[in-house]
């Protein structure tokens, strides 16, 4: 079976949550296997975009009162936001990912020291939420000094021993983000809000992602579910060696989908746009066609994409933006990097007319070039 780029992109499109809109916070942030949130606001205009009319306390209330969100470390150990109805599923996939420690001698956590680690951090955020700093200091009395010598280096300057696991504390499911306190980040146990949580069993969690990952980005190879997830190559071939797929051919290159998940609907993309570390710019291959010509050089770092917000047409990356808020207001400049036609123009009018509305603040929109550097 062949299938054009087009008819790719519009699906990708529907099944994001992009041109027919979620159901609610949590069904967005599934659509897209996870929001990227090491930037929360940006998260938050992710969801809020795919949703009819939330704002960004939709997503604040579904991540700190009702609890259908939860914010961990998700694909690659980046910080997600992630439906808790998934979490365990999740956690067992994520945990099944073999991971090599980068560290040397004499600063890395052994496989022996990561258990005791994670053992001991699942004990103590049982009891609350701990800031960084706090959680250092009950690590160095129940599990001893070794644990929170400061020897990882990190940001020109040297983290405690334990810091190098914090993701695979997460991903075996112990450990969560909780609110800040002031400006400190907090962990807490997952459990504490899921009564009975425990991680799903590796095979079914890994079988599982597989599919929901093809839902939402297939066509794809294990090449790209690899780089989706930092996973090592042999481990995603065997994956989808496991895997109940159906081999289609997207201009010319193999890729696979789920079983019988072959329809490919003609629906007109429109424009989109979508901020810091979305998920179908981050997650979408192949990098040369989300990202034609001039769009790679303009929105990508590398072969990296997120640095920059994206100006979708038709599903392909056909500029950069940015945003500028005061107060009350917020001021988008689109950069395209073609022509927009009357009906694409209305359309870039009715998104800035919906980051307004998610963000409460008043909307304005200027056609200018973006001279800012990433992550501005």
């Amino acid at each position: 079976m062949d299938v054009s780029w087009g008819f790719v992109s519009g699906r990708r499109l529907d099944r994001h949550g992009l041109t027919t809109p979620a159901a609610d916070v949590p069904a967005a942030a599934r659509a897209m296997c996870g929001t990227h949130a090491q930037v929360l606001s940006a998260a938050e205009l992710s969801i809020g975009l795919r949703l009819a009319d939330a704002t960004r306390q939709d997503v604040q209330d579904a991540l700190w009162t009702e609890r259908t969100l939860v914010k961990t470390f998700g694909p690659r150990g980046t910080v997600h936001l992630l439906p808790a109805q998934d979490l365990a599923l999740w956690c067992g996939a994520l945990g099944a990912i073999p991971a090599a420690n980068p560290f040397p001698a004499g600063v890395r956590v052994t496989p022996e020291q990561a258990e005791e680690l994670i053992t001991a951090i699942g004990a103590i955020l049982a009891d609350g939420e701990f800031t960084v700093d706090e959680l250092t200091e009950a690590l160095g009395v129940r599990v001893g000094s070794w644990a929170v010598d400061p020897v990882m280096p990190a940001f020109q300057t040297l983290w405690p021993r334990w810091r190098q696991i914090t993701h695979l504390a997460a991903h075996r499911g112990v450990l969560c983000f909780g609110p800040n306190k002031g400006r400190n980040v907090t962990y807490t146990n997952p459990a504490r809000w899921l009564p009975g949580f425990t991680p799903a069993a590796a095979r079914e969690a890994t079988s599982w992602l597989l599919h929901t990952y093809l839902y939402a980005y297939g066509p794809a190879t294990p090449q790209h579910f690899a780089r989706w997830l930092a996973a090592p190559p042999r481990w995603a071939n065997d994956v989808f060696a496991d895997g109940d797929l159906d081999e289609v051919v997207v201009e010319g290159t193999a890729a696979w989908v789920n079983r019988g998940d072959t329809e490919f609907p003609n629906t007109a993309g429109g424009v989109q746009l979508l901020p810091h570390f979305d998920a179908y710019a981050v997650g979408g291959q192949p990098r040369d066609l989300l990202f034609p010509g001039e769009a790679a050089t303009r929105a990508l770092a590398g072969s990296q994409a997120g640095n920059h917000p994206v100006l979708l047409v038709d599903g392909i990356v056909a500029g950069v933006w940015h945003q500028k808020k005061s107060a009350k207001n917020v001021a988008i400049t689109v950069d395209p990097l073609r022509t927009l036609s009357p009906g694409h123009r209305r359309q870039l009018d009715a998104q800035a007319d919906r980051i307004g509305a998610i963000l409460g603040l008043k909307p304005s929109l200027t056609i200018d070039a973006v001279t800012v550097g990433p992550h501005a």
